[in-house]
C-alpha cells in the first residue's frame, strides 16, 4: 500500500474523509503502538512487524506527512563510522547501519551516491549521500505491506490505563492502555514504544516516567553554494571532530539534487520545531531556559556559544570557517540555505548525552511503555541497526 494512502484526504473530499474516519474507528486496537514517524520510529515499526507478523502494530504521527522533522531536515550523509570511538556502541551501529542502508537502497531502487568523505588528512571512501526522507517513506511502505497501520495528524497528548468499568471494558482488559490525541480520539493497545525525537522528554513525562534527560533544541543553519560554484566540491569534506561536542562543525556536503550544503552551525533554538532564525515559542523557550542543566552547559562553554551565535548572524563569519578547507570560497559564492533542529538530550549536570537511552517506568502504565529517549546522530545512517536493537529491547521488556 502506498504511503500516500495513509494521509488524511484534502478538505472538501467528503466521501474520502468519511471512509478515512471509518477506517480509523474500525481498527483502533493494537498490540504495540509506535509513537513518532521519523526514520527511527518507522524503521523500528518495520522491524517489529517483520519479527511478529501475528501481532497488530500501529504508528502514530502528529504531522500530516511522515519524516517531517529531523528525518527530513538533515544533511543526507551515510556516515562510515570514522568519527566515533572504535568499539563503541555508536561506532558499531553506524558501521552496521551503513552497510544495511546501502543494501536496502539497492533492494528498493533508492538512488544514492558513495562519494566519500575527506577528513583533513584522512579519506573515508565508504561515506555516501542519500535522501533520508525517501528512505523513511520506503520503511513506511514496508510496514504497511506487512499489515501495519499508520495514523497521521494524531498528536499524542495522554496515555493512561483503561478503566474496567468503561463501555469499552472488553477492549480495556485485552488492550489496557489508552493513547489519546489532541482531538480526543482514542486508540487502545497493549504496549507503547515512543520514538518522538524533539518531544521524547515530554511524552515520557505525560506517561508518568522520568522527564530526564531533557531535550534542548539546537538549530543548525546551512549555507548553499551557488549552482555555478558547485563544481568546487565533489565529495564530503569534514573537520577533525571536537571531542567536547557532538556537533560535527562546518563541513561541505553534496546533495542528491546536485546542490552543495555548507555548515551547519549549532545555536540554541527558541522553538523545538523552529527552523528560522526568529522562530519563537514561549513554552519551548521557558522550558529550555528554566532548566539548570542548560545554564551549566552555557557557563562552561560561553565562548563557544557566543561564537556560534555570531556566525549565525553574519554570513562572512560562516564563510571564514569554510575558507579553512577551500580558500577560494567567498561570500559572493554562497546563499543562506535550509536549517534543521537537533534534539539534544541534556542531563541536569549540563552534560550532553551522546549515547542511546531507553526508559520505562513503574506501575501498570510505566511497565507497558518503552521510551527511546535519545537516538543520537548518526541515527539516520544507523536506523536499521537501531531498529534491531529496539526490537530486541521490546521483546525482552514486553515478552512478545
Amino acid at each position: 500500500m502506498a504511503v500516500a494512502a495513509l494521509l488524511r484526504p484534502r478538505a472538501g473530499s467528503g466521501g474520502a474523509e468519511a471512509v478515512w474516519r471509518a477506517q480509523r474507528r474500525q481498527r483502533s486496537t493494537f498490540d504495540v503502538v509506535v509513537v513518532g514517524a521519523g526514520i527511527v520510529g518507522l524503521a523500528s515499526a518495520r522491524e517489529l512487524v517483520r519479527r511478529h507478523p501475528s501481532l497488530a502494530f500501529a504508528v502514530l504521527e502528529k504531522e500530516q506527512e511522515l519524516a517531517h522533522h529531523q528525518s527530513g531536515h538533515n544533511s543526507g550523509v551515510i556516515h562510515s563510522g570514522i568519527y566515533y570511538t572504535p568499539g563503541s556502541l555508536k561506532a558499531k551501529l553506524c558501521v552496521e547501519g551503513a552497510a544495511l542502508c546501502y543494501e536496502y537502497c539497492d533492494q528498493k531502487g533508492i538512488p544514492y551516491k558513495q562519494c566519500g568523505k575527506g577528513l583533513m588528512a584522512l579519506d573515508s571512501p565508504y561515506t555516501g549521500i542519500v535522501n533520508y526522507k525517501q528512505v523513511a517513506q520506503a520503511y513506511a511502505a514496508d510496514f504497511q505491506e506487512a499489515g501495519g497501520t499508520i495514523f497521521t495528524d494524531f498528536e499524542v497528548t495522554n496515555m493512561e490505563m483503561a478503566k474496567e468499568s468503561s463501555s469499552e471494558s472488553e477492549d480495556g482488559l485485552k488492550y489496557p492502555v489508552i493513547v489519546r490525541n489532541s482531538k480526543g480520539e482514542e486508540i487502545y493497545c497493549r504496549h507503547i514504544v515512543t520514538c518522538a525525537g524533539l518531544y521524547s522528554d515530554r511524552l515520557s513525562e505525560i506517561s508518568g516516567c522520568s522527564p530526564e534527560p531533557r531535550i534542548v533544541p539546537f538549530r543548525g543553519d546551512y549555507l548553499v553554494l551557488k549552482p555555478e560554484k558547485s563544481y568546487m566540491v565533489k565529495g564530503n569534506i569534514y573537520p577533525v571532530p571536537n571531542p567536547r561536542f557532538p556537533f560535527l562543525g562546518f563541513h561541505f556536503t553534496p546533495r542528491m539534487d546536485g546542490s552543495v550544503w555548507l555548515g551547519p552551525n549549532a545555536v540554541l533554538a527558541f522553538k523545538r520545531e523552529g527552523y528560522k532564525l526568529f522562530d519563537f515559542n514561549t513554552g519551548d523557550f521557558l522550558d529550555a531556559v528554566s532548566y539548570s542543566g542548560l545554564w551549566k552547559l552555557v557557563l562552561r562553554n560561553m565562548s563557544y556559544g557566543v561564537n556560534e551565535m555570531y556566525r549565525a548572524c553574519f554570513l562572512s563569519a560562516q564563510v571564514k570557517q569554510l575558507q579553512k578547507f577551500i580558500p577560494e570560497v567567498t561570500v559572493n559564492d554562497v546563499l543562506r540555505g535550509p536549517s534543521g533542529v537537533r534534539a539534544q538530550a541534556l542531563d541536569s549536570d549540563g552534560n550532553l548525552v551522546d549515547d542511546f537511552v531507553f526508559d520505562g517506568g513503574s506501575g501498570d502504565i510505566g511497565s507497558r511503555i518503552l521510551h527511546v529517549r535519545n537516538a543520537p546522530s548518526p541515527a539516520a545512517t544507523s536506523s536499521l541497526a537501531i531498529a534491531k536493537m529496539i526490537a530486541d529491547e521490546v521483546k525482552q521488556r514486553f515478552e512478545l
